[in-house]
């Protein structure tokens, strides 16, 4: 192996000890900088620091220690250009091709909640992303050029090709080297977010400054997870892509495919609106989506069960859906849902012969998502030129604000089913009117333009899947604006309402459903999902 110069200067520790041991024992000359050289040399380690190499002390408080052009110089001298090699020479500049950075923690400094402006603005590297641009820029040629390490978790892949080759291959430097550059942009744009949200126009340094809301410039960061074969349709080319700040325990982005055809857009699409849904339950439930929109929703005492009751609500819709749970499936689980043509099944976990009997149904794509709480920083939808952000609607219904508006009081049983219907109409798409009975949907009307067309839509599919509507609760994701639609609703069986209110006819609502003999409560908050 030809002798091999690095440069280590991180602010992770991790595993950098070994590795620069395995790079000592390699004949790799070691430079450093502060902390890490000092932990290198307590190892026993032999290392030069940046300082005596380049004859020039670190100075500022450690603001500079590795601009300098011995080291700038190292890094970005091409070594296939005579001429860059005998410039360097000349200056008694040595190549350094391997350069392992990683940069001050500014995102976890400006996280915490007693973080000065003074502690921000020190944890902004400046010294590091130059070396890593630097270093990148310089990935070089099939002549070589510059290795460089962002991420521990590429130390065994650095050494495995050292071990092979001798060196590093060329398709190696420019995977660091992209890596680096998406890197040092989500810094740059975590930077831009915080001082674009400050509300003081002189922070005091020493003071937790105020922050708005939303940030004047926020910058998103995604890798590519799976290019699609086609889009939403054949016609429209696609991409699956991971938001890099956004990998919690809990969202569809963490899934493992255990089986199946490789995932299309409107799986993807539809396997988040089911999984979102049945992971807001905290009991056993079973969520059935098609085209986005919940079309069986149930809860039980287990999930053969909740599938059972959910699939009742609407089989003909729920033929090609995607089906969640969120409890492990069983064999008894799997065998069920087998029996209907299903796209995409999701669960946190599976039994083994549960996977074992799913593996004969080959083009089930099978997505196991680890439990969690793992929530979107954000919501954003697309529109012409730009971009709409919002938080998302999480916010849980609070108990206390239920407001009971008519003279007939809801029974217990018939409050557990409004609560319940209302989680379900949560996730319906607007205008939603949603049928609920015992925990289980027995009549959603979605998307519509009218609230009063998915009232009647929802009793008229209820009507063709033979279920009653006798009795049952019903939730509407905004309030009522005419007393047509609660009319439509009690006509098919309904006896309890929940719905937001703050309709300018609430009065005729509150006496329509008084006339009507029914319950009816508002939750002062609305879930319109467009």
């Amino acid at each position: 192996m030809k002798q091999i110069t690095a440069l280590l200067s991180v602010s992770d520790k991790t595993g950098i000890v070994d590795f620069a041991k395995a790079l000592a024992a390699r004949g790799v000359k070691l430079l450093s900088t502060g902390g890490t050289a000092k932990l290198l040399k307590d190892e026993g380690l032999r290392v030069t620091e940046v300082a005596e190499y380049t004859n020039s002390p670190e100075i500022l408080d450690g603001r500079v220690k590795t601009l300098h052009p011995k080291v700038h110089g190292g890094l970005l001298a091409r070594r296939d250009d005579e001429n860059h090699l005998r410039t360097i020479a000349e200056h008694g500049i040595d190549t350094i091709d391997l350069l392992v950075v990683n940069l001050y923690p500014f995102q976890q400094t400006i996280a915490k909640a007693d973080c000065t402006f003074a502690d921000a603005v020190e944890n902004i590297d400046i010294g590091g992303p130059a070396m890593l641009r630097a270093a990148a820029k310089n990935h070089g040629t099939e002549k070589g050029g510059v290795t460089v390490i962002i991420d521990p978790s590429d130390y065994a892949e650095v050494l495995e090709e050292l071990d092979q080759k001798g060196e590093t291959s060329y398709a190696l430097r420019l995977r660091l080297a992209t890596k680096v550059y998406a890197h040092t942009a989500a810094y740059d744009g975590a930077i831009a977010a915080y001082l674009s949200s400050l509300e003081a126009a002189e922070p005091a340094q020493h003071e937790t400054p105020a922050q708005s809301t939303w940030p004047g410039i926020i910058t998103v960061q995604m890798k590519q997870q799976q290019a699609m074969r086609y889009g939403e349709n054949p016609h429209q080319s696609a991409a699956f892509y991971i938001d890099t700040n956004t990998r919690a325990a809990g969202l569809l982005s963490t899934y493992k495919q255990h089986q199946g055809k490789e995932l299309s857009y409107n799986n993807i699409a539809d396997a988040d609106a089911a999984w979102e849904c049945v992971r807001s339950f905290k009991v056993p439930a079973c969520v059935i989506v098609k085209h986005a929109n919940p079309c069986g929703v149930a809860m039980a005492e287990g999930p053969l069960q909740a599938y059972q009751k959910a699939f009742k609500t609407d089989p003909t819709s729920a033929f090609g859906g995607i089906i969640a749970f969120n409890r492990e499936v069983d064999l008894a689980t799997a065998q069920a849902v087998s029996e209907q043509f299903l796209e995409v099944l999701l669960a946190p976990a599976y039994s083994k012969d549960a996977l074992a009997f799913l593996a004969n149904k080959k083009n089930v794509r099978v997505l196991e998502i680890p439990a969690g709480d793992g929530r979107n920083a954000f919501d954003a939808k697309r529109v012409g030129g730009g971009w709409l952000i919002q938080d998302p609607d999480l916010t849980p219904l609070d108990p206390t604000q239920i407001e009971v508006v008519t003279k007939k009081q809801p029974t217990e049983k018939q409050m557990k089913d409004l609560l319940f219907a209302w989680q379900v109409a949560h996730f319906v798409k607007s205008n939603a009117i949603v049928f609920c009975a015992d925990g289980m949907t027995m009549g959603v009307g979605a998307g519509q333009m009218s609230r009063l067309d998915s009232s009647r839509i929802a009793a008229i599919k209820a009507d063709a899947n033979g279920l009653s509507l006798k009795d049952t609760a019903v939730a509407s994701d905004a309030f009522f604006p005419f007393r047509d639609g609660l009319d439509v609703v009690v006509e098919a069986g309904a006896n309890c309402v929940i719905q937001p209110g703050g309709s300018i006819r609430d009065d005729e609502v509150i006496a329509a459903a008084d006339e009507h003999g029914i319950a009816m409560v508002f939750t002062k908050m609305r879930h319109f999902r467009h």
